[in-house]
This record gives C-alpha cells, sequence and structure tokens, in this order.
C-alpha cells in the first residue's frame, strides 16, 4: 500500500516566525492571543489559517480545540484571507438608531457584496472577489457618544454618514470624489 505525504504546506519563514513570536510571548499572561494577533498581522492576507493554528497548537502544547475556540470567540480573528482594507461597521443600539444599517447596505451595494437574508443582515463579514476589501460588522466599538462609527483601516470614524463612508471608499481607491 502507497503512504500519501502531503507538501508542507506552511512556508520555512511562516514557521520561523511563529517559532519567534511563541518563545517571545508564551511565557506571558494571555500569551495564545497575543500570539495568535501576532502571527495574523504577519500574513499578508492577515488570517490564520488551519495549518498555522495547527502548528501553533503543536508548538505550545495547547490542544487544538483550544486554540480554535479562542479564534472563533474573538472577532478580531479572521479565519479566511482578508482583503487590502478593511471597512468594520457598528451594530450596536446607538449605532442602529443613527443609521448605520444604511451604511453597511449602502456599502454593500457600493463593494458589490451581495445581500444576506434577513436572519444574517447584521452579521457580515464577506471580502470582494478582488480582495481589495473586506467588511465586518460587530456588536459595539464602545464608542457610542461618536454613533454611527466605522473603522477603516482601524482608525476610527464617528458621526458617518453615506456620503462621507463614500469619500473614504474612493480614497482608498486612489481615486477622489
Amino acid at each position: 500500500m502507497a503512504t500519501i505525504v502531503s507538501a508542507p504546506t506552511l512556508s520555512v519563514d511562516e514557521k520561523a516566525f511563529a517559532d519567534r513570536v511563541i518563545a517571545e510571548l508564551f511565557e506571558k499572561p494571555g500569551a495564545l492571543l497575543g500570539v495568535l494577533e501576532r502571527i495574523q498581522e504577519h500574513h499578508p492576507n492577515k488570517y490564520l489559517s488551519p495549518d498555522i493554528l495547527e502548528y501553533v497548537a503543536e508548538k505550545t502544547e495547547i490542544p487544538l480545540a483550544q486554540i480554535y475556540s479562542v479564534v472563533t470567540f474573538y472577532a478580531l480573528f479572521n479565519q479566511e484571507p482578508q482583503g487590502d482594507h478593511s471597512i468594520c461597521i457598528c451594530r450596536g443600539t446607538a449605532c442602529h438608531t443613527r443609521g448605520s444599517r444604511n451604511l453597511l447596505q449602502a456599502l454593500r451595494f457600493e463593494l458589490g457584496l451581495p445581500e444576506e437574508g434577513e436572519e444574517g443582515a447584521d452579521k457580515v463579514c464577506a471580502t470582494t472577489p478582488d480582495r481589495r476589501f473586506s467588511l465586518r460588522t460587530v456588536a459595539c466599538f464602545g464608542q457610542c457618544a461618536l454613533a454611527p462609527v466605522v473603522e477603516v483601516d482601524h482608525a476610527i470614524f464617528g458621526h458617518m454618514n453615506e456620503q462621507t463612508l463614500h469619500r473614504e471608499v474612493e480614497h482608498l481607491n486612489g481615486r477622489k470624489s
């Protein structure tokens, strides 16, 4: 019977970076969060592949199920490749009452992302096919006085409206409106 040997899916550089991060952070409180965050940020597509999660589990001797429970619990972790630019719209109560749903719908349309069914209309995590933009929602940024709040490439914008959001997207596309 032939043995199937799978090719390594992590590069030597990816493993070396993970090893350095684990060595640097693993003895500190909350180490797993820091390790995963640094590895994700280092990846060109800002996500954690199943292969890197298995590698971290092996190196840290933390059960893979525990690592997945952390990755799926915290919204900051991505399990799919992300776009070059990220846009995150708050769907908390204050933002909702001040129009964040309209912002979400307008941006979906502008980016060419399909509408979700009614049940999933407020929970979004989608990337455009060209990987230019990733759009997601969060339950609350904790910036209610600035509602509606949108985060664009990790910068918080308060009192957002459709026109300003459109300008931000145009700016990211390198065009002026």
